[in-house]
């Protein structure tokens, strides 16, 4: 294993936030080297108290632990004012200060842009909301369903008439985290040629929304309506076939191959006349649902087998068991496997960048609350009898 170190080590980063974006935000830069403090509260984030699929782990939630590596824990009681000059003294020498929180909180703990930017003019200050930091709807909850649902990206597949169908994953957090991400770099590298801070703001509304940016293009620029029809189509503006199909045991997906080679391999012979930018949008429906009856008479390797042979796009529709054996998986290293001090050996889904010379890693796996608490307070100075009395006072908490 290589000793080289990460990217941005040397920064350090106060990561505030709680739930998955500005959590998951922070431990992509705790993957390249960054010292993470996790500011969190006394009786622990938010996420460790919120078990996704009830996978409550031994002493630290999946959902926590999946979001919350190569990072350290600070507890402390930020609606103290002790504790909110613990926090000032850690801005003094930190480079990033990432927050969530609902609109107004920032302010109301002294900890909003303008106070940390007194006390640190080189500061990266970067805060994430649901809709923007002001505006009609700044104070709603910026939950992922609901963002998907605003956007428009529910809309643009399955069937006219049935509703919508949200995606399987936490779409709207993970752009937005992405997006903090980028944020975040691109702000350091601004400090890096000028030495000027600045605030980034980051929504998951123009996250998700910018995500589309073809498909939004398409209506706002094309002129073209976002209409589903009568069969489940993956995407409104491709044109037909293109989906998921059922096969005699199993499922795989098509997209858009040449009607005519099409009509060829699944012996449908109305489609070898067919245009495919003309009536691969006139009879969208009429190709889909034929497309769907041929497919339920053979086995889905079959039919791969066929498409691969006549160069058509189509693939497996794996589940999470299935991808982790998958060989181009397991080649690229795409997950990986660790000790972790309560958890054990866990196995979970690595980088999704590569560096030659400087490769991420993990170098602790998430923290107990408040485990780096007596640790993170000596290195800004804190005496070890004023620790002592932070402690007894319950301003901030360590577990071992």
């Amino acid at each position: 294993m290589t000793t080289a170190p990460g990217i941005l080590t040397g920064y350090r980063v106060l990561d505030c936030s709680i739930a998955m974006a500005g959590p998951f935000a922070a431990q992509r830069l705790g993957d390249l080297g960054a010292d993470v403090v996790k500011v969190e509260p006394v009786a622990g984030e938010w996420q460790r108290h919120a078990a996704a699929g009830g996978a409550s782990g031994n002493r630290i939630n999946v959902s926590f632990l999946s979001l919350n590596r190569n990072k350290r824990s600070l507890a402390v009681d930020l609606k103290d004012p002790q504790g909110q000059e613990v926090l000032r003294k850690l801005v003094a020498g930190a480079d990033v200060f990432l927050q969530n929180y609902r609109p107004g909180v920032a302010a109301r703990l002294g900890v909003d842009y303008e106070s940390l930017k007194a006390i640190n003019p080189s500061i990266v200050y970067v805060s994430i909301s649901g809709y923007g930091e002001d505006g009609p709807y700044a104070q709603r909850p910026g939950q992922d369903l609901l963002l998907q649902a605003m956007s428009g990206a529910m809309l643009s597949s399955g069937r006219a008439g049935e509703a919508p169908r949200a995606a399987g994953q936490y779409l709207v957090d993970a752009v937005t985290a992405s997006t903090a991400f980028e944020g975040v770099l691109a702000a350091l590298l601004h400090r890096e040629r000028t030495g000027e801070g600045q605030l980034v703001t980051v929504n998951m509304l123009d996250a998700i929304t910018t995500l589309q940016m073809q498909e939004l293009s398409v209506h706002t620029v094309g002129g073209l309506p976002q209409e589903r029809s009568e069969q489940p189509h993956a995407h409104v503006y491709i044109r037909s076939p293109y989906g998921a199909f059922e096969t005699a045991d199993g499922y795989l997906v098509l997209a858009f191959p040449p009607l005519k080679t099409l009509g060829e391999i699944i012996g449908d012979d109305s489609f070898l006349d067919m245009v495919d930018e003309e009536h691969g949008w006139t009879h969208r429906d009429e190709i889909f649902a034929a497309t769907a009856r041929r497919l339920r008479t053979r086995p889905s390797q079959h039919w791969l087998d066929a498409f691969a042979a006549a160069g058509i796009w189509a693939g497996p529709v794996y589940g999470y068991a299935d991808l982790l054996r998958d060989p181009q998986v397991r080649h690229n290293g795409t997950f990986v496997t660790y000790e972790h001090p309560t958890e054990g050996v866990v196995t979970v889904p690595g980088f999704p960048y590569k560096f030659s010379a400087t490769p991420p890693r993990i170098e602790r796996g998430a923290p107990l609350t408040g485990e780096h608490t007596r640790e993170v307070l000596a290195e800004i100075g804190v005496a070890d009898d004023e620790v002592a009395r932070l402690l007894e006072s319950g301003v901030v908490v360590e577990t071992s």
